[in-house]
Formats: C-alpha cells, structure tokens, sequence
C-alpha cells in the first residue's frame, strides 16, 4: 500500500483527531450512512443505549476521505482502533471511494457489522429520536452527536435529509425544555413532541 485514505462519515468528518496531509470530499458506493449502531461507550450505555452512525450496505454515502502521511500510519490506525472497534461492532474494510476531483482512492471504513448485538437495523424516527433524547456516554449527550454531525454534513454541502429532521427535533425539544424551566414553554414542548 502506498498511501493510506480514510473515509469519514460520522463525527470522523467533524473531529478526526488525527494527523492528515490532504482531506478532501469523497463518494462511497455500496453502503450508505445511517444511524443503525446502539451505543454502548461512547453516546449510551449497556442499560441506556445511544444511536450513532455506521455504514450499512446498500446506496452510496458522500463523506471526506482523509489522506495519512505514511509516517503516522501505525499511530493513526491504533488510534482509529481505539475510538471506533470500543466493542467491535464495526468490520473494517478498504472500499473504493472517488475524490472531489475524480481520482479513486482504496479507504479504510468501519462499515457495520450486522450480525453484531449492537447493530440496531433499520429504525424508525419515533424509535430514534427516544433512544436519542436522554441517551449519554463517555464522549457526550447523544443529542449533540446527532444535531453536530448533521450541522457538519450541511455546512460541507452534503445533507442528510433524515438526520436533519432528528436534528430539529432534538434541538426544538431543548428549546421546549428551556421555556418549561423558565415557566411557560408548555405549548412549545407540546409542539417539540409533534414533529
């Protein structure tokens, strides 16, 4: 191999925390983004599970791949390890991905593991936006995951229709919230809960 590339898809894009020497928007075929991993470490726990986002086969999911030098190969891959394989809930593969600019490029990805207890599946948005809501875990509120990694993916010009609406509907909520506690903002929890 003479260059290592790494798709982000999740909080990866937002908050890699490793080196790179070129990063770049990306297209991955054959797996597409969604919230379909239960968290156990990171967003949730074992008795209080989170969501947070793996690469499920199928569609194509747009993303930024992120160059290594060769130099910090070993450190970048044993720190990717350590913050995504937390309970081996992902299988890690080298994917073709095109670049910006056109060239292909072979990337490391976490895709989802399906036969994996912490694979979540297909949810729908009432059963998301519950394990979502209150959800906490070593790195933060599962609620600022969802509403960061779906701020990030519209300000790179790739939304994420679905994770957008989970979005106003969390940050609506905490709004709600906020009135309640100052007295007065039941109409807008109300409302909060119907969208």
């Amino acid at each position: 191999m003479t260059e290592l590339w790494v798709f982000g898809y999740g909080s990866l894009i937002w908050r890699p925390d490793f080196p790179y020497i070129e990063r770049s928007a990306a297209r991955l075929i054959g797996a597409h983004r969604a919230l379909c991993v239960y968290s156990w470490v990171h967003r949730g726990t074992r008795s209080h599970p989170g969501l947070v986002l793996g690469l499920d086969r199928g569609g194509a999911c747009r993303g930024v791949g992120f160059r290594v030098a060769p130099e910090a190969w070993e450190e970048v891959l044993a720190y990717l390890r350590e913050r995504e394989q937390v309970t081996a809930v992902y299988i890690e593969q080298m994917r073709e991905a095109r670049l910006a600019d056109g060239r292909l490029r072979q990337m490391l990805t976490f895709v989802v593991d399906r036969s994996h207890v912490q694979y979540a599946g297909k949810l729908d948005e009432e059963t998301q936006f519950s394990l979502v809501t209150s959800a906490t875990g070593r790195s933060g509120a599962n609620r600022d995951y969802v509403i960061n990694t779906a701020a990030h993916l519209k300000e790179l010009g790739m939304p994420d229709a679905r994770l957008e609406r989970l979005a106003s509907r969390l940050k609506a909520l905490d709004t709600a919230t906020t009135l309640t506690r100052r007295g007065g903002g039941d109409a807008a929890l109300r409302a909060a809960d119907r969208r």
